[in-house]
């Protein structure tokens, strides 16, 4: 009977992470490796940019980032609509070719261009291939994950800090 229950537990923690992987499918962007095309798609789709999400395998908080933020459904269609969202691994030897055409890899984009070291950071892209916001480190919920989106989407960057915006949408 113990190894039944062994055995169940096993099957349900394999089919939670499959579930979980199937569920960031709309999420990120499929990608061809050039962030120029990615950008025009993102104007032509009247979208307000790129978010470029800088992850590592080893992170525990890209994944609870992926598990309980990035698989709600009501994420992906807010973020659908406004982003396309592009994973980058910033260990990763991948060839990819950047917003001014220089070809490189995802490790040195990340070091090199967003001084990235640790993980996750998101990065929003206007649609002239500009960074316009940074976060550092996980979003504490959905809810805040949406907000930070928001702020980038009205723009509010240009007024306040993500943080003060967060303090006043709590207020209302």
């Amino acid at each position: 009977m113990r190894r039944w229950r062994h055995f169940i537990a096993c099957l349900l923690l394999c089919l939670s992470g499959t579930l979980a992987a199937a569920s960031l499918e709309g999420f990120f962007q499929e990608t061809l490796g050039d962030l120029r095309e990615d950008l025009a798609q993102a104007r032509d789709e009247g979208k307000e940019g790129i978010l470029l999400f800088f992850e590592m395998d080893e992170c525990p908080f890209c994944h609870r980032m992926k598990e309980t933020v990035f698989s709600k459904p009501e994420v992906q269609a807010w973020y659908g609509e406004h982003f396309i969202v592009i994973p980058i691994d910033i260990e990763g030897d991948v060839p990819i070719t950047d917003f001014q055409g220089h070809e490189t890899t995802m490790k040195d984009f990340a070091f090199r261009r967003f001084r990235v070291r640790a993980t996750p950071v998101m990065v929003f892209i206007d649609l002239e291939g500009r960074p316009v916001a940074r976060y550092t480190g996980p979003t504490r919920d959905a809810a805040e994950f949406l907000l930070l989106g928001r702020y980038v989407a009205e723009k509010k960057y240009r007024e306040m800090p993500f943080a003060r915006y967060k303090r006043l949408a709590r207020r209302h």
